[in-house]
């Protein structure tokens, strides 16, 4: 189940207590005295938690990194590091931090 509505929700207020029917920003039912916050509010820190995940996502995985480090230090190939580190810099351009 998606549950990005909760996951904002409990960024901005990590004690908030709420139902969501549908991941649906509209179908909110604030629980236990909660205070209401604004969609508008929630759906900019549905944005950023996107926005992030995204960025994050697009880096070249971790094995990548060990494997092109390893041979670059044990001096075999500089080819996948190289390749590595313009991978990791195309992402900082694409996607730079807000």
């Amino acid at each position: 189940m998606n549950d990005t509505v909760i996951q904002a929700i409990l960024a901005i207020n990590s004690s908030a207590v709420v139902t969501v029917r549908g991941n649906d920003i509209d179908r909110i039912e604030w629980l236990e005295g909660t205070t209401e916050i604004p969609k508008a509010d929630i759906q900019a820190k549905i944005d950023e938690v996107a926005y992030i995940n995204k960025r994050k996502a697009a880096y070249p995985s971790s094995a990548d990194f060990m494997e092109a480090y390893t041979e670059k230090e044990i001096g075999e190939n500089n080819g996948k590091w190289d390749a590595y580190v313009i991978n990791y810099n195309k992402v900082r351009s694409d996607n730079p931090k807000n």
